[in-house]
């Protein structure tokens, strides 16, 4: 089903336009290379990325979300937080690879992502190897990727997609709450689906060098 336009979504939109673009232009060359950059990728609604750069003031952060009626809340809420370290970019992640230079981004967040079960759209999960490409490009030398999910299977082939393509995995785990990881960040997604008895899945990989 088709998802019915907030209310006043474009002026919403356009009283955010100090950190939020359609097109990737406000992401000027001091914001890119002025602090360590890090990326969300299907930010949501924006908890998990205004709770780290409100904590982490030293990081910028740039997060995208395809769908204009969940970013809006996204670059509301850090507006009203007041956060200068983070911009909003709707578009999927090969128009951010275009947008954002080479080697530029230390961490890329990748949160409950949509897990795309049918075989044939494998390709369209985000951890598959096309992505995986793109990633490796927007990644510094030392660069991360961060991977949450609730699903098991989505989980069980970045495993493989990871260890296939040259990744390195660390801090993996099929039960992230209850693992010794510290200082998890959760997203809306993410609380009220433990809250009914889902484990988490994390992974962090690091591309062989």
């Amino acid at each position: 089903m088709r998802q019915r336009n907030r209310k006043h979504l474009d002026e919403r939109l356009d009283n955010c336009a100090a950190i939020y673009s359609e097109k990737g232009d406000i992401l000027d060359e001091a914001f890119l290379s002025h602090h360590p950059l890090h990326m969300e990728i299907g930010c949501g609604k924006g908890r998990f990325i205004t709770t780290l750069a409100h904590n982490n003031p030293h990081v910028n952060y740039i997060a995208s979300e395809m769908i204009a009626n969940i970013i809006v809340l996204a670059a509301e809420k850090a507006k009203e937080m007041e956060l200068g370290n983070i911009r909003f970019v709707s578009g999927n992640v090969q128009y951010m690879a275009d947008s954002i230079p080479g080697g530029s981004v230390d961490r890329i967040y990748l949160n409950f992502s949509d897990p795309w079960p049918k075989d044939r759209h494998a390709k369209r999960r985000l951890t598959h190897k096309n992505f995986l490409d793109l990633y490796e490009k927007l990644l510094s030398p030392e660069g991360e990727v961060h991977f949450k999910t609730d699903n098991r299977a989505l989980f069980d082939f970045s495993l493989e997609s990871f260890t296939e393509n040259g990744w390195e995995l660390s801090c993996v785990t099929n039960d992230l709450h209850n693992s010794n990881f510290e200082g998890n960040v959760m997203t809306e997604y993410e609380e009220k689906f433990s809250a009914l008895g889902f484990t988490i899945n994390r992974l962090v990989a690091r591309k062989k060098r």
